[in-house]
């Protein structure tokens, strides 16, 4: 006979109760609630640089957030952050959730060795279940790389790779900077 074990099954508003008290940042799927990784000194310069970019290229109503900004996915119900992201218009909050929001319009994840797979993959997909979502943004922190998909129509993603000197074109935002900009800002030129 096997013994069974049973995990706890957190509710939404466990998990909200953890963050207000914690001082690390926590994700919540499907009952369970995991702590989120810290970064390293250049996985932090670059997520700074890229909200400090998007801030001097955005135009209109659109507005750059840093990390701390608490990002639900409704149809998935996972609850998490983001390196950065751009949210055009006024803010949509969760209803089950007022200190997340529903609509960012861009999502940007620096990736390192530890999230790297989760980033590319299954947070991927749950990030493109927003429909307010039109690209989700991948940095490299180890070469000069970025990676965009966005959102051609529905459920359909294009993918653009750019690499040093090469520009990376948000066409939702109207902004088009290069790949050099962006490890520049963060000092990260040697990359």
């Amino acid at each position: 006979m096997v013994a069974s074990s049973s995990k706890r099954q957190y509710t939404l508003a466990d998990y909200l109760a953890v963050e207000e008290m914690s001082a690390v940042r926590h994700e919540y799927l499907d009952g369970e609630i995991f702590a989120m990784a810290g970064g390293t000194p250049e996985h932090a310069a670059l997520a700074a640089a890229i909200v400090v970019l998007l801030g001097k290229k955005l135009t209109g109503d659109c507005r750059p957030y840093s990390a701390d900004l608490r990002i639900r996915v409704e149809a998935t119900g996972l609850a998490t952050y983001a390196d950065a992201a751009v949210i055009c218009g006024d803010p949509q909050r969760d209803p089950a959730s007022p200190t997340h929001v529903t609509n960012p319009t861009v999502v940007v994840e620096v990736l390192s060795a530890s999230t790297e797979a989760y980033d590319r993959g299954d947070k991927r997909e749950h990030y493109q279940r927003i429909p307010a979502l039109e690209a989700y943004v991948l940095v490299a922190q180890d070469k000069k790389r970025v990676e965009v998909f966005s959102r051609r129509s529905g459920d359909h993603w294009d993918y653009r790779l750019s690499g040093a000197g090469e520009p990376v074109t948000l066409g939702a935002l109207a902004v088009t900077f290069t790949v050099d900009e962006i490890y520049a800002a963060a000092g990260l030129s040697a990359v």
